[in-house]
């Protein structure tokens, strides 16, 4: 146990009044250390304060993003300060992560092996996170690996250290970045982190989940003997160059040694290895031009939909041609055969991939922005009594109608299910859907 604290030690938070007991110590940082701990009858997370860090400035941080309260259910967000006479400094309370929740070290280390889907989803949360706290005047400041989990699963993201987050513009003492994730004009001196470094250090946080691997770090860096202040300055701020610049390719990614860059790159769509281009060719050097957030968001659900599963168990992204022979030749990555395409749902500008449990989403069925357009219209099923015949179950709350091929109309009920036939057309309300096999 740290000396910070103690086991079963009280101290009180400082809207409510009500006492938070102390039960183990889980880590620590720069600033302070993280422990368990009991309050309101649930368990939380207790930061306490170095002295040090303990000053008026960032209490009055933290009473302001206590206020302000989380922008998203994925930021683990200062729920309250906790105060204790007999104890230097001060702390806050905030969500306990759940032990499913792995880290993007964990992935790096292939101790979490997670599937493009989850992958995907992960960076789509992460786009939609950030883009809620830009949308506040809020700056992160400190995007790194180090403070973001996910779930291997299911792709759902945690945010963690909020504390440092600020009013963007609104210039603070301290926290400057982490090392690596820093935007180029923070490295060199000439900037104070704001909202557009953090889009910065969201691209590369991307780059890390989907390729495992620094979108800087090639040829150059391999020949680096010491990878000193000096050599990270000239690497990261003074000369940064992308490892898949498409005019140089002077800091191309080496094999062997950077095989998770050479390896990942050509596995995602076009339009995802296009926002990186951007993000480190243009946005390395003019920061109005770095891809936003929500361009990340609509790309990254756009690809999502396009994933397909091969007979190995493993995922691919499928990708569209010209001429409807869209996919027929997918070959799959891991064992080299041809992958048998699932039902596609086509609706205007988009392609949806009908594999087993996937859902639409308003985003696919609506037209109506005032609804909401992450809320689940419908999931692919499997049907009981014919296992391989799939169907679409209606979530939305809304009557489709069906016609089929031949001319037959119907109407499908919310909760109840239709197969998914070639050529098939739903009217889901506001869009209307043609299904191809």
């Amino acid at each position: 146990m740290s000396s910070l604290l103690k086991r079963s030690q009280v101290v009180t938070t400082e809207t409510s009044g009500l006492p938070c007991v102390v039960d183990s110590y889980l880590g620590g940082g720069g600033q302070g250390e993280v422990y368990s701990a009991r309050w309101a009858g649930n368990q939380v997370a207790l930061k306490w304060y170095f002295a040090h860090q303990a000053t008026r400035e960032q209490h009055d941080a933290l009473r302001r993003l206590v206020e302000l309260g989380a922008p998203t259910q994925s930021f683990l967000w200062p729920l309250e300060i906790a105060v204790n006479p007999t104890a230097l400094g001060f702390g806050y309370i905030m969500p306990l992560r759940d032990s499913r929740y792995k880290s993007i070290v964990d992935l790096m280390k292939r101790t979490a092996e997670p599937g493009f889907r989850a992958l995907m989803t992960a960076a789509i949360e992460l786009s939609a996170s950030f883009l809620e706290l830009h949308a506040r005047g809020l700056c992160y400041r400190d995007v790194s690996f180090g403070n973001v989990f996910f779930d291997p699963d299911s792709g759902e993201v945690l945010i963690c250290d909020n504390d440092n987050v600020a009013i963007d513009g609104l210039l603070r003492r301290g926290v400057l970045g982490t090392p690596r994730f820093m935007a180029p004009e923070i490295v060199r001196g000439e900037a104070a982190p704001s909202i557009l470094t953090d889009i910065y250090s969201l691209a590369v946080l991307l780059f890390y989940l989907l390729m495992v691997h620094h979108p800087l770090e090639g040829r150059r860096e391999a020949a680096i003997k010491c990878l000193d202040l000096p050599a990270m300055n000239r690497l990261y701020g003074e000369q940064p160059l992308f490892i898949f610049d498409p005019d140089d390719d002077s800091n191309a990614p080496v094999p062997v040694l950077h095989e998770n860059a050479i390896a990942f790159w050509h596995l995602y769509p076009q339009s995802i290895r296009r926002l990186f281009v951007r993000s480190f060719t243009e946005g390395l050097r003019e920061p109005q031009k770095r891809v936003r957030e929500s361009e990340w968001r609509s790309t990254l659900i756009r690809a999502r939909d396009l994933i397909v599963v091969c007979h190995c168990g493993q995922e691919s992204f499928y990708c569209e041609r010209s001429h409807g022979d869209a996919g027929a030749d997918l070959v799959c990555w891991c064992c080299g055969q041809g992958i048998t395409l699932p039902p596609r749902l086509m609706v205007p500008g988009q392609t949806v991939m009908l594999n087993r449990d996937v859902r639409l989403f308003g985003r696919h069925t609506e037209r109506d922005r005032s609804r909401d357009l992450d809320a689940p219209t419908a999931v692919v099923v499997e049907n009981p009594g014919r296992p391989g015949q799939l169907g679409l179950r209606n979530m939305s709350g809304r009557i489709w109608r069906v016609v089929t091929p031949d001319g037959a109309q119907g109407n499908i009920e919310p909760n109840r299910s239709v197969a998914i036939a070639q050529g098939m057309r739903i009217d889901f309300g506001s869009v209307v859907g043609e299904i191809a096999l």
